[in-house]
């Protein structure tokens, strides 16, 4: 519980007072929804603050404020697509804000999965919408930013995102210990610009930074 708690006000402690409202509403709505489909894991569910509200916030500043569509695929339970959608509702809101507003596609197969984040997008009147099929029968087009976290390992989540990618795109993936296997294994399909950030909220985790995406000939 200590833990808990300390996840909680560590992640309170660099939002807003309506971000975290957002977060906390998404907690609730996980807590019951969970209660009747599997969603999220018992255990993971137990640190909800440090292993998924930390770990998808931290995408957000790596975010342009320029940045208008952002696809993210395999969003699951909506991490982190649901943590982007909270950031442009807020952005979109700010006093002054330059941005041009923004929205966010998730992309989630599972109809139930695909349910619970289209009420979390109703009950939290987020910038979003869904996606309720396979990535690969999204109709291409260009996106801003593309992300994903535990979609797929990344040489075949890059055949996923290339049709979604433009010049200006920007793919910010979070991945696991094996992500310089990864990496390895993508150049040989791949060429890309890579920026690679340690995870905030995992000890073995980085963030991805992707740009300039083509496949090789």
């Amino acid at each position: 519980m200590k833990i808990m708690q300390s996840s909680q006000q560590s992640f309170a402690a660099e939002v807003s007072e309506g971000v975290l409202q957002d977060f906390k509403a998404w907690q609730t709505l996980l807590d019951k929804w969970n209660a009747r489909i599997n969603l999220v894991s018992k255990g993971a569910m137990g640190d909800f603050w440090g292993r998924h509200a930390l770990d998808s916030w931290q995408l957000w500043p790596l975010v342009p404020k320029t940045a208008e569509t952002i696809l993210d695929l395999g969003s699951g339970a909506g991490f982190p697509g649901i943590a982007m959608a909270i950031g442009l509702k807020h952005r979109n809101q700010a006093d002054g804000d330059k941005g041009q507003g923004g929205t966010v596609m998730l992309v989630e197969s599972a109809g139930k999965k695909a349910n619970f984040l289209r009420a979390v997008i109703r009950e939290l009147d987020l910038p979003a919408s869904v996606w309720a099929d396979r990535a690969e029968n999204i109709p291409p087009q260009p996106y801003d930013i593309i992300s994903a976290r535990a979609f797929a390992p990344l040489p075949r989540l890059l055949t996923y995102a290339q049709p979604f990618w433009g010049s200006e795109t920007i793919g910010l993936f979070l991945k696991g210990q094996t992500a310089q296997e990864e990496l390895t294994q993508a150049e040989k399909q791949w060429t890309y610009n890579v920026g690679i950030t340690p995870s905030r909220s995992e000890d073995l985790g980085v963030i991805l930074k992707i740009t300039g995406l083509e496949p090789k000939s």
